[in-house]
């Protein structure tokens, strides 16, 4: 089976890997389509199924997986929010969302200036690459989850949906 994720980042990659390991899985670079850093449930959602469809679109016969981090409110606090979609090769279309924590208000600060999380959470961390490594769900659980062990949870939902209904 192919599989192409719409990133090359390797905490994206390697959580499709780490969940289809008999698959052939490829990172390529596609755009969300959405805001650089999505500020709510709909439009993180949405960047990943924009990923999913254009990778599931790119070699017949593929299976297509968006990963998209953003920020979304509940009340008056801003948390992490993650979200991925799979298509198939027949363009059915699964999604799921994961993991969320609130980010400090400096942090939030910082967002609604426009600067993307991956930025500020390389200088508040005091380390660079933080998107690419631990992710600021590492951060802020100390360590007890990294960004690719987030991105796995959300693809065995998708792996475990697209399993459930390819059979009925």
């Amino acid at each position: 089976m192919n599989i192409i994720v719409g990133s090359k980042n390797p905490t994206k990659v390697n959580a499709v890997q780490a969940i289809f390991e008999d698959a052939d899985v490829k990172g390529i670079e596609v755009p969300s389509l959405v805001s650089a850093q999505p500020f709510s449930d709909e439009e993180t959602m949405e960047g990943a199924i924009n990923r999913a469809k254009q990778c599931a679109n790119s070699r017949s016969g593929s299976v297509g997986i968006g990963l998209e981090g953003g920020v979304m409110y509940v009340r008056d606090e801003l948390y992490l929010c993650n979200w991925g979609a799979l298509v198939t090769p027949t363009g059915e279309v699964f999604v799921a969302s994961g993991a969320r924590v609130v980010l400090p208000k400096n942090i939030e600060i910082e967002l609604k200036k426009g600067v993307e999380l991956g930025i500020i959470m390389d200088e508040y961390a005091h380390k660079k690459g933080v998107s690419k490594k631990e992710g600021a769900i590492g951060i802020f659980t100390n360590g007890l989850l990294n960004r690719m062990d987030m991105f796995s949870q959300v693809v065995v939902l998708l792996k475990g949906q697209w399993d459930f209904w390819k059979d009925k």
